[in-house]
């Protein structure tokens, strides 16, 4: 049986490069990078994003920056967020979204806290990635539907957050969720145990009312 667990990820998020920096050889292995559009699982779930709400997004920031200041992780993040992360995603998956080209625009981003978006930003790192025609290569049709095809993918397997691994059926979403994923790789039936299979079976109480529009 396949091993190989894929990796759901948006530059928009530092979350990612922040568990990106946790995944030894080994687990890059068996790991396969899948550039998606986070705004589209929000749009799908009716979620807001993190910098949608004041109060989460400063909480978010100062999180991640404490996070990679423990873990020894280079970490500024952009001056603007959250930004346009399209070309980005395309530009990855143009150059095959090796760990070696995520890690790079990453860096890039969240890292040295290029900008997102900016022509210039996206220039500098084009040459990082040995890439001459930044427009030429995330304006092809083939990348604009792989990537789609590959958030659309993470919708129908029930994804609604980067990041997130998902094997064998199960999906681990968030840096957080770490340890449980190398868990349940090493005990493929973890989830049988009766505790978890008692929370399929929970049913809601009570059930929030949508807001009032106006």
């Amino acid at each position: 049986m396949d091993q190989t667990a894929d990796w759901y990820f948006d530059f928009i998020s530092p979350f990612p490069y922040l568990q990106m920096a946790r995944f030894d050889d080994e687990m890059r292995r068996t790991i396969r990078p899948r550039p998606i559009l986070f705004a589209a699982l929000l749009n799908h779930w009716g979620h807001k994003g993190p910098a949608e709400i004041p109060a989460k997004a400063r909480h978010t920031y100062y999180l991640t920056h404490w996070i990679a200041k423990t873990r020894g992780v280079p970490f500024k993040g952009p001056a603007r967020h959250p930004f346009n992360p399209i070309k980005v995603l395309r530009l990855a998956l143009s150059l095959g979204a090796t760990f070696e080209v995520v890690e790079t625009i990453y860096r890039h981003i969240w890292g040295e806290g290029q900008d997102g978006q900016s022509e210039e930003s996206l220039a500098a790192l084009a040459a990082k990635l040995g890439v001459s025609d930044v427009n030429a290569r995330t304006g092809d049709p083939d990348i604009k539907q792989e990537l789609r095809r590959s958030t659309e993918e993470a919708i129908s397997r029930g994804v609604f957050g980067v990041p997130t691994l998902f094997l064998k059926d199960q999906l681990f979403w968030g840096d957080d969720a770490t340890e449980m994923y190398l868990a349940f790789r090493n005990e493929p039936d973890m989830f049988e145990a009766p505790e978890y299979k008692r929370m399929k079976t929970v049913t809601p109480a009570a059930v929030r009312r949508p807001a009032a529009a106006g």
